[in-house]
This record gives structure tokens, C-alpha cells and sequence, in this order.
């Protein structure tokens, strides 16, 4: 039993440890997920060998000595989202409808036929804008004939590929546009969003590729860091939504927030795990809602099983750009944007490398669709898109 409990404990040490290292190896990236997982298994061990064996001298000290250093990383990393922690995303002293709205932010998994589950989700919360990650054309035409007159205003680039995606908004929204920042096949959308009191937010959906086997995560932190890029550039307060592939606590995820000035509302809330719904133990945060410091959080939460292997996660804000100065908004150290600079050059030079870049050497950042762009403009070419037109107006730019 001894052995057996030096070699797991071994093992949960090292790829406790693996993700301090700087690198976009999947091997080593897949271990930012299962942190809460790996506590929990450190803290096991720890306790039954320290129980059996004692704490012991030499070798067996310093393994003991080993366990607690891995369990004392893991417990650094997502110390920030438990209720211990201070909130970084303030709540409202009072609501005024007519600067609050409510965002939905579901993936319902391509191979899902649950429509009728999903659609009944939707009209019982309600929301003001609703996210879909993972649309296909199947998926489209089931929420065309049921959503399509509760949303008049919507972005739809679904797609066969797992990486379809659609915004459905009761308000409506300027300048749409359908992005490939950074590969061909995986759509992102920026829009401006106009509320009824004439206040007007920009809002960046995305949705990058997880680390897998054999595939790096260079093309996703290249894709996140390019938004929080966008993000600092606009006048206008920003919501950055999506299914990001990506946990709260990892490097990047937090890279993203300091280099973005945006609120994660998870920080001293808890760990919303909206990832893997088929699997209790493990689930992970990888649906995201991020926001400025104008806005003020009403609701969070986490909604039921529809099918999907994510559980969609609903947010109600409110406008307040007076207090967005109550809120405290760390700045980027000067080599937090030189590394977040290199990391975007890797991702497009991988792009290039592997002949997935959405754009020339020479090209523009990103290649966008105008509304009622035509399905064969489609950048990979073989999308089954029901309807790609951006069918939001695109109208003049309003005050705010």
C-alpha cells in the first residue's frame, strides 16, 4: 500500500506541478483543467499516508514535503474563486430596467437533438441576448421556427464543424460582424449592442479549440489575447462571452482579464462549472462572461441539463457607469503585454504552419463578414450554413 500511494501521489505531484511551465504543449495545458480534482486527490493521499506512516525522516518527509507543495499550488491557482476570496465584480445597490438585461451563454453540443428541451429553457429564462455555441444547420432551422420572432436582431454562422455559433438579441445591434481571427473554420462575432435607453456596449463572442492530442493551444490563447486587445482599443464598455475551452484560473484566462481590464463575477463567488455535465466529478468552467466595470451584476447563474454536455449559464448586469471606479481593475505589467504580444504571433504563425490561418502573412486581423454576406463567402468553404446573413440592421452609431 505504501508504494502504491508514493507512485499515485507521485504522479499527482507532477502534473500537479506540469502547468507552472510556460508552454503550449497540450500534455501539459489539459492539467490547468482538473485542479479542484487534483486537490482533492492530494489531500487523500496526503492524509492516509501521514496517517498510516506518520511524517516520517529522508525520503519519506521529503515526499510528504512534496504532496503538500502540489496541493498548496493547486489550492494558489483557484483560491480566487471561492467565497474566501474578496468579490472583484460588484453588485447593484438598485436595478433600473431600463439599463439592465439579462445574457444567456449556452453550448448545446452539436450531436444534442434535444431541441424542444433547449428552446423550452429559453423561453422560461428569457433572456435579453442568447449565445449558442455549437449550432449546425439542424440546430438553426429548429430555432429559426421557434426563437426567430422573440429575436429579431441575430448574427447566425452555424456550422457542421462543432464550432457553429449564433447570437439572438431583442435589441438592436450595430455594425455586426462575423469574424475568423485567427483560423478559417472557427467563427468569433463583435457587435455593437444598442439598449432601449440609448446606451450602446460592444460585445466579442468566441468560442477557440481546447488543447487536445497532438494539438497545441498556441491558436487559442492567440485568439482570446487578440480580443482583450480589442477589447482595451474601444471607447464603449465591453461583454466578452463564450465558451472559451479554457478554465478560470489558468495563465491565459487570467492574462486575458488583466490585458482586457475586465470583470470576471466568478471571483469570490464561486467556481460555476458549467463543463462536464455528463461527468459530476470532473467539471470545469469553460463557459465565460466577462464585462467591464460599468456594468453591475444583478444575477449569476448556473441553469439545468438540456442534453448539451454544458450547462448554460445566465447573467443579469446593469448599466452603472458612475461606479465603475468602485471596482478594483489590476493593470497589466509591461511584460504581461509583451508576452500576451508573442503569444498572439505564435498562435498565427502555428495557423500559417498547419495552413489553417484565416488570412495572408500580409492580411488584415481578421477576415469579417458585412450583413448579408452570401453562405459561399464562407471561409473554410464547406459550412452548412441555413442562413450566414448577419441579419441585424446596421445602422448609425448611437451616443454612449
Amino acid at each position: 500500500m505504501k508504494l502504491g500511494l508514493e507512485i499515485f501521489g507521485g504522479l499527482l505531484i507532477l502534473v500537479g506541478l506540469l502547468p507552472w511551465l510556460r508552454t503550449y504543449q497540450w500534455w501539459v495545458r489539459i492539467w490547468d483543467f482538473p485542479r479542484v480534482q487534483i486537490a482533492v486527490g492530494l489531500t487523500v493521499v496526503t492524509g492516509v499516508y501521514v496517517w498510516q506512516y506518520g511524517w516520517g525522516e529522508g525520503r519519506q518527509l521529503a515526499f510528504v514535503g512534496l504532496l503538500l507543495m502540489a496541493l498548496f499550488s493547486e489550492l494558489f491557482h483557484i483560491r480566487r474563486f471561492t467565497p474566501l476570496w474578496p468579490k472583484q465584480a460588484l453588485g447593484t445597490r438598485e436595478v433600473h430596467p431600463q439599463h439592465s438585461f439579462s445574457l444567456l451563454v449556452s453550448n448545446v453540443r452539436m450531436e444534442n437533438t434535444r431541441y424542444a428541451r433547449y428552446i423550452k429553457l429559453v423561453r422560461e429564462n428569457d433572456p435579453d441576448l442568447l449565445l449558442i455555441n455549437e449550432p449546425d444547420g439542424t440546430w438553426a432551422r429548429h430555432l429559426a421556427r421557434e426563437l426567430n420572432d422573440r429575436y429579431p436582431h441575430r448574427i447566425e454562422a452555424p456550422l457542421p464543424n462543432t464550432y457553429g455559433m449564433m447570437l439572438y438579441s431583442k435589441f438592436r445591434l450595430l455594425n455586426p460582424r462575423i469574424r475568423y481571427l485567427v483560423e478559417r473554420d472557427i467563427p468569433s462575432f463583435r457587435t455593437t449592442v444598442a439598449m432601449p435607453a440609448g446606451h450602446t456596449f460592444e460585445l466579442f463572442t468566441v468560442h477557440p479549440q481546447p488543447p487536445q492530442f497532438q494539438r497545441n493551444t498556441d491558436t487559442r490563447e492567440a485568439e482570446l489575447l487578440q480580443v482583450a486587445r480589442e477589447v482595451t482599443a474601444t471607447p464603449r464598455p465591453s461583454i466578452v462571452v463564450g465558451d472559451l475551452n479554457d478554465v478560470a484560473w489558468s495563465r491565459t484566462t487570467n492574462l486575458f482579464r488583466r490585458i482586457s481590464g475586465l470583470l470576471d463575477p466568478r471571483i469570490g463567488r464561486g467556481f460555476f462549472n458549467t463543463y462536464n455535465a455528463f461527468v459530476p466529478f470532473f467539471r470545469y468552467s469553460l463557459d465565460h462572461i466577462f464585462y467591464s466595470p460599468s456594468f453591475r451584476l444583478i444575477r449569476l447563474k448556473k441553469l439545468g441539463f438540456f442534453g448539451s454536455d454544458h450547462f448554460p449559464i445566465i447573467i443579469r448586469l446593469t448599466y452603472e457607469p458612475n461606479g465603475a471606479a468602485e471596482h478594483e481593475v489590476p493593470e497589466p505589467e509591461d511584460e504581461e503585454v509583451l508576452e500576451s504580444h508573442e503569444m498572439i504571433r505564435d498562435g498565427l504563425e502555428t495557423a500559417r504552419e498547419l495552413g489553417t490561418a484565416a488570412h495572408p502573412v500580409a492580411g488584415p486581423p481578421a477576415t469579417e463578414a458585412t450583413p448579408n454576406q452570401s453562405p459561399t463567402a464562407a471561409p473554410d468553404g464547406k459550412a452548412e450554413l441555413v442562413n450566414t446573413a448577419v441579419t441585424a440592421q446596421k445602422e448609425p452609431p448611437l451616443p454612449g
